[in-house]
């Protein structure tokens, strides 16, 4: 038997030290207070104490992308999907009160290519820098036969801190107001659905999106996740914060009841927000029902979060930028809004099901939206000073029908007259 090398089973050994070599400056660029050493040791160390903390409690977090890993392998774009990455596990720390500290990522494929994993950590390193938290290490494993090709799948890895008797949640009482922070699209969840419409529409991933023409359906299905470690951070340290829930796969419903004391509920407004195009979309050409789309995705709310006071509270959240098209509430700018309140419940707990409006205004959030009418504007004739019709528009009137015939005038008589002057 000839003799076999490593790389000869598919591994290469040299490809990996290159990638390590390359992602070291955007790792490095993600640094913080309290990292100690850099990249290349067998692990990570972090003093929470030189990050400012007193007394803190550890808080960690896992996740993965899921299937909208095949969108962005299928379309050739991995420049944002490390940011969801990122975002599925610093949004989970944060809803408990924990500022993120450091991150670590896991990236396996079938043939390693570095140019896409530079992209895929690089992108994971912006997400990082955006969520103030340290790339301080990852693992890259080329497994063939395990995966196809250069098909890849990502896992995530944060921990983040709070000092003893700052957890969230805490304090939540009846008459609380639950505030809607907008999503930036579908986020990470739902992408096995999502790509079943996509087959069943006939829409090529390159083609224009037909809720978003100016993108291809590939770039607006991968919009990243938003981050929301700043808008959370500046309630909580303000004092302002009660609970939080991220909207991930539940949707409203599922995740919303789990920060909620026993024998509380959330009083959800179903016409308190608009659901973004791509859901009216995904609702349309999937034959999705109203129910099945609030179980399975955010709906144009990506972060719910329970306040006492929504005043202070709206005044003290950062903009959310990163290009939400979708206000939440009562249409602010910034993507945030009162949709619900919280009461005591007087059955059962499967809370955070929309009150008002019931079903048929579910439905009319998947609706897709007509264009306003024009309406003809009619020209009122124009009076003088003294309130009377000015002499051509007596004549005008005059050439058709008398002045009592005629609307505008009729509305223009009622008004007023100024007395003439002797």
């Amino acid at each position: 038997m000839a003799s076999l090398t490593y790389r000869e089973a598919g591994v290469d050994i040299a490809a990996g030290e290159a990638l390590v070599e390359a992602i070291k400056q955007v790792a490095r660029a993600t640094a913080r207070r309290g990292v100690l050493g850099a990249l290349g040791g067998f692990g990570a160390l972090f003093d929470p104490r030189a990050a400012g903390f007193t007394d803190p409690i550890l808080v960690a977090t896992t996740d993965g992308v899921g299937t909208k890993l095949r969108l962005a392998i299928e379309s050739g774009n991995h420049d944002s999907i490390g940011i969801d990455l990122v975002a599925m596990c610093v949004n989970d720390l944060v809803v408990q009160g924990a500022e993120p500290l450091f991150f670590l990522d896991y990236f396996a494929t079938g043939r390693l290519n570095v140019g896409a994993a530079e992209r895929i950590i690089a992108s994971i390193a912006r997400g990082c820098i955006e969520a103030g938290c340290a790339l301080v290490g990852g693992e890259t494993a080329e497994m063939p036969g395990l995966y196809g090709g250069e098909d890849y799948d990502l896992a995530g890895f944060a921990v983040g801190a709070a000092e003893r008797g700052r957890l969230l949640p805490q304090g939540v009482m009846p008459g609380d107001t639950v505030l809607g922070l907008a999503a930036s699209g579908v986020h990470a969840n739902g992408f096995s659905l999502v790509r079943r419409i996509v087959a069943a529409s006939g829409v090529a991933l390159a083609a224009p999106a037909p809720f978003a023409p100016a993108m291809s359906l590939a770039e607006a299905l991968l919009q990243p996740t938003r981050l929301y470690v700043k808008s959370l951070l500046a309630l909580h340290r303000a004092g302002l914060l009660r609970a939080a829930a991220h909207i991930t796969g539940g949707g409203l419903p599922g995740n919303l009841r789990r920060v909620l004391p026993e024998g509380m509920v959330a009083a959800l407004d179903a016409g308190a927000w608009t659901v973004p195009p791509v859901f009216r979309w995904l609702a349309q050409a999937g034959g999705v029902t109203p129910e099945e789309m609030l179980r399975v995705f955010n709906c144009g709310i990506g972060m719910a979060v329970v306040v006492a006071d929504a005043a202070r509270a709206g005044r003290c959240l950062p903009p959310l930028g990163n290009g939400c098209s979708a206000s939440v509430g009562s249409r602010r700018p910034l993507g945030r809004g009162r949709f619900a309140s919280i009461r005591r419940t007087t059955g059962s707990r499967d809370a955070a099901a929309p009150q008002a409006g019931g079903r048929a205004n579910q439905r009319a959030w998947f609706q897709p939206r007509r264009p306003p009418r024009r309406i003809a504007r009619r020209r009122l004739p124009r009076r003088d000073r003294a309130g009377d019709l000015q002499p051509r528009q007596r004549r005008r009137i005059g050439r058709r029908g008398s002045a009592s015939d005629t609307g505008a005038h009729h509305r223009a008589s009622r008004l007023p007259s100024r007395p003439r002057p002797a």
